[in-house]
């Protein structure tokens, strides 16, 4: 699986793309955006960039695209081989 990150939280990561072995992670129960988001802020826990606060606090804030499709329930189930956009609100329009 693979998590990208845009604007806010690539700077507070310090990467755009992150690579998650599912099965390392989740063994063989099943994985929730929910699950993701707390191993992300687990893996990020203080901000790459002195000007962006931490991922934790941005998560609060984000939406997420689960293939390509936005997602809020963060009880959906995860596969190998999914795409998760991490999207924070955006200025302007």
């Amino acid at each position: 699986m693979f998590v990208r990150f845009f604007a806010a939280a690539a700077a507070a990561t310090g990467v755009e793309e992150q690579a998650v072995d599912l099965a390392a992670v989740a063994g063989s129960r099943p994985y929730t955006l929910a699950d993701l988001s707390e191993l992300l802020v687990t893996s990020f826990p203080v901000s790459a960039s002195g000007h962006t606060p931490p991922l934790a606090e941005i998560l609060t804030r984000c939406s997420f695209l689960l293939n390509e499709v936005s997602t809020r329930d963060l009880t959906a189930t995860l596969k190998s081989g999914d795409v998760v956009d991490v999207l924070p609100p955006f200025a302007g329009g």
